[in-house]
């Protein structure tokens, strides 16, 4: 194997470890989607709640109301973003709806284009504007797993409109080329969006190297932010450009002057808000950048390439297929392990990740790419080598056909 475990007792980003409380009682191996909490929360929370008990109204003009893009500042660092890019939302399904609709899909330059492996919500909020016009148009995957490049730029002309794609993509862990991808979109006066949810905190990369026209992404997964904290990065040339029809008084130049009619558009990142912040749920994120932002994508990068190297290793000396990309500048932190039965080979993979569930074992299941497992910052080497003696133990044992019932009984 190219990568040797046996200096992990050394390893400096596991002095971070004592910070995740979950690390202390469970083989966390699940970041992919639902990053460790950092016991660090508890303050931020106690933040919130000391401050809204104490300063009650007050609060508003004391930090709430400037959080959206104060939180989002100490996200830009980890995306090497200018300060005041960045803006904090619920979520990607309202920041891609919220894009969409300062947009006019006008033929002949009224086309989406995105691949068949894009996360569903991205293709739901895309789908809905052929109402408005847009032309959809899906690049197919050859393989179930991976987007071939060329295929992607091909799809994208003059055209095209905007490209709203994943950076890595959620069932198989595959890393796009997203310079390749700006480029090519520039080359014919499309913009794209990508969708980082799968790579910020764990592969490393700069909005401005890119180039790119703006990031959406959220908190919950590897920048250990929880749920609630999604984020938008907009480059800063191009932030005049757009008037979202989604909208609202946080948006406005002057919210606090309460002006009637039509919205007068905040002329910085601001312009890209609607309503009231979620407060409490930006306190929680905070937390999590700022551990990402300190360590580093690019330690935890190197960390995260040398485990999954051994977990792939390991995985295929026990027989079992890995369904990810092997190459290591081809995925993201994700392998996907595939546990083949000839009896029901479709359900063993959510039965597997049951029964590894309820052994303390964190992974999950995706259809048509197997059981994904995701080291992090706060992994050890005995977590991987508990994942792999677990997974033979089940399959040695049949135990997962207690999660399988009568459908697959002998």
């Amino acid at each position: 194997m190219p990568y040797d475990l046996a200096p992990m007792s050394s390893d400096p980003l596991l002095s971070w470890r004592p910070l995740f409380p979950i690390a202390e009682t469970t083989t966390y191996l699940v970041s992919h989607s639902l990053g460790a909490m950092p016991r660090t929360v508890y303050d931020r929370m106690r933040e919130f709640a000391d401050t809204w008990a104490t300063r009650g109204v007050r609060a508003w003009s004391e930090g709430w109301w400037s959080m959206p893009v104060d939180v989002g500042n100490v996200l830009a660092r980890v995306l090497d973003a200018p300060a005041g890019s960045v803006v904090m939302h619920q979520n990607v399904s309202v920041i891609e709806s919220l894009i969409a609709s300062s947009l006019e899909f006008k033929a002949p330059r009224n086309r989406v284009v995105y691949s068949d492996l894009n996360f569903p919500t991205v293709m739901y909020v895309w789908e809905a504007q052929r109402r408005h016009g847009a032309e959809i148009v899906t690049v197919k995957s050859r393989d179930g797993m991976t987007v071939e490049l060329e295929d992607m730029l091909k799809a994208i002309d003059e055209r095209t409109l905007v490209v709203p794609i994943s950076h890595v993509l959620f069932k198989s862990s595959f890393l796009q080329d997203a310079a390749a991808i700006v480029k090519r979109a520039h080359e014919v006066g499309a913009m794209v969006i990508l969708d980082c949810y799968q790579s910020t905190g764990t592969v490393p990369f700069s909005v401005r190297e890119l180039n790119v026209d703006m990031v959406v992404g959220g908190s919950v997964k590897w920048l250990c932010g929880g749920p609630g904290a999604g984020y938008l990065y907009v480059r800063p040339d191009l932030m005049g450009r757009f008037e979202p029809a989604i909208t609202g008084w946080a948006a406005h130049a002057a919210p606090f002057a309460f002006e009637p009619g039509p919205i007068r558009y905040a002329g910085d990142i601001r312009r890209f808000l609607h309503g009231s912040p979620g407060v409490p749920a930006l306190y929680a994120a905070r937390a999590g950048y700022e551990i990402i932002a300190e360590v580093g994508v690019k330690a935890i990068r190197e960390k995260s390439l040398r485990l999954t190297q051994w977990l792939i290793g390991a995985a295929e000396e026990q027989g079992w297929r890995v369904t990810s990309p092997k190459e290591p500048s081809r995925r993201g932190g994700t392998i996907t392990v595939a546990f083949d039965d000839p009896l029901d080979p479709k359900t063993i993979g959510p039965a597997m990740a049951a029964e590894l569930q309820r052994r303390e074992v964190l992974v999950d299941h995706r259809p048509g790419a197997g059981v994904r497992v995701s080291p992090h910052l706060y992994t050890t080497q005995g977590d991987l080598e508990r994942f792999i003696a677990e997974a033979r133990s089940i399959l040695e044992t049949k135990a997962y056909k207690t999660h399988l019932g009568a459908k697959i009984a002998h």
